[in-house]
Order: C-alpha cells, then sequence, then structure tokens
C-alpha cells in the first residue's frame, strides 16, 4: 500500500472512530475535558470542537504547528514535551483522551508506548473514552469494537474501567 493511501485509510478511521464516539459511546461523560495528545495541524482538535460542543479541549504538542483557525487558546494550548506536560493532567477525570503521536518507526513508538497507555489511562475518568492509533495495552482500559468501516489494528479505542 502507498504512504498516501495508508495516509488516507489513517485519517478515515480517525474520523469514523470519533463520528462513533460523539454518536453511541459518550452517555454519561458530559462533564470532563477532552485531551488531545499531539495537535498537529489541528485537524483533528477542529473535528472535535464541532463533535463535542461544550466539552473544553486541551490540546499538547511540542511545537505550535497548527493552522491559525485550529489553534486552542492559550489556556488550551500545552508546548513541550508531551510526555512531561501531559503529566500536570493526570487524574485530570477526561471524558476523552485522543492520541495520534504514532511515527510509523516501530523504535521510536515503542518508546512513546513506554509512557502514553499509563498516560491515557490516569487522565480518564471511569468510563472515559481513550482512542489512539496506537495500541494502548494497560490494564484499566478495555478494548472496545471498531465501527465497520475500520480495519482491526488500524487504530484503537477503549474504555477506562
Amino acid at each position: 500500500m502507498s504512504r498516501l493511501d495508508s495516509f488516507i485509510r489513517r485519517l478515515t478511521a480517525q474520523r469514523d472512530i470519533l463520528n462513533h464516539i460523539s454518536e453511541t459511546m459518550m452517555d454519561g461523560l458530559e462533564a470532563g475535558p477532552i485531551l488531545e495528545i499531539g495537535l498537529g495541524n489541528g485537524r483533528t482538535y477542529s473535528h472535535l470542537r464541532e463533535h463535542f460542543p461544550g466539552h473544553r479541549i486541551i490540546a499538547f504538542d511540542r511545537a505550535i504547528g497548527s493552522h491559525a483557525s485550529s489553534t486552542p487558546e492559550p489556556g488550551d494550548l500545552v508546548i513541550g514535551e508531551i510526555r512531561e506536560t501531559a503529566q500536570a493532567y493526570v487524574s485530570a477525570g477526561a471524558a476523552l483522551v485522543h492520541a495520534d503521536i504514532g511515527t510509523g518507526y516501530p523504535d521510536k513508538d515503542a518508546v512513546t508506548l513506554t509512557w502514553l497507555p499509563q498516560l491515557a489511562a490516569a487522565s480518564l475518568r471511569s468510563g472515559g473514552v481513550a482512542v489512539s492509533g496506537l495500541p494502548l495495552e494497560h490494564p484499566d482500559l478495555a478494548p472496545q469494537p471498531l465501527p465497520a468501516s475500520v480495519r482491526e489494528g488500524r487504530y484503537f479505542i477503549y474504555r477506562k474501567r
């Protein structure tokens, strides 16, 4: 598969999962922020704002690279090494944690997976939802079924136990 096709499939899976969650999995999670781990250019942040109105969305990244229309206000944008800066939001009682910070390089992603599952689990409220392009193996996170349009292993959904 070409890298372009892989990119399109990843973004389509991301959109389909976020839409699925907003339509079917957010009952009882009206309160609590959404943590966007990896703001990037802000496309997903824009989608989260549209599909999860009323939720505070806090975005994290190493540097600002987002389009001006998709850049959070300063109080909702945390810049720095995510592994370190996001620690301030452990126990935040997040309704949703979305992480799309995989690189496609197994050695780099293996390092991310030493801290990302724990961060997601610790940041979520009970019943909260984690969505990630990387598998989040953690005893507090129960894998959830994917929408029919998403191929197994392309993206992952978890609910905090």
